[in-house]
């Protein structure tokens, strides 16, 4: 291959990736427009001074389940959704209605040993369907690490954090199961 040749296919190569970036990056600058059958998730308010902003309008939020914890801290769970994967994705909200800074018991990230090396989580959460007598453990992915919210250790009076965990997905007849963590109290959730 002579050196000619090669530089040109170089100046190929390179000008096919610039125009794939510039397609790209003209790509991502389009404006969506809402469906018509959706209304827009943002309105804006008239003007009436300078100070004026743009508010947002959030669709109320439904909630599967209330489970009250340790310590005062309590667990929203606002959606458990079947993925097409075979996946069942629980989340929620986990919140300190008190004054004081409130700790995550240590409990909750479970007691397997390849869970707790990976640090505070919820990897000790489990969903139990009563009917078909089976136990839904949260998913880890090939290093241990469990699919779901790491790094909670402290929250703060009144403040809350969002949560997720992700479980294999029960089978498609499985309407109800009874989500349970570590020191709260268990609850019953519908999977949609």
């Amino acid at each position: 291959m002579s050196v000619r040749y090669a530089a040109r296919v170089r100046r190929g190569i390179s000008a096919v990736a610039f125009a794939s970036l510039a397609l790209l990056v003209a790509g991502c600058g389009a404006e969506e427009k809402p469906k018509a059958d959706k209304p827009a998730t943002s309105t804006k308010t008239p003007q009436q001074s300078a100070g004026a902003t743009e508010t947002q309008t959030q669709e109320p939020v439904e909630t599967l389940a209330v489970v009250n914890g340790q310590g005062g801290l309590e667990l929203t769970i606002t959606s458990a959704e079947r993925d097409p994967g075979g996946f069942l994705t629980v989340k929620g909200t986990l919140k300190n209605p008190g004054s004081e800074p409130a700790v995550l018991p240590g409990q909750v990230r479970g007691d397997e040993t390849e869970v707790m090396k990976h640090g505070n989580s919820l990897g000790g959460a489990t969903l139990v369907d009563s009917a078909g007598k089976k136990r839904y453990y949260v998913l880890r992915d090939t290093d241990g690490r469990p699919l779901t919210t790491t790094g909670l250790d402290i929250l703060p009076g009144g403040g809350s954090a969002p949560v997720f965990m992700q479980f294999p997905a029960p089978e498609a007849s499985v309407t109800e199961v009874t989500f349970q963590l570590p020191t709260f109290n268990p609850g019953t959730i519908k999977l949609s």
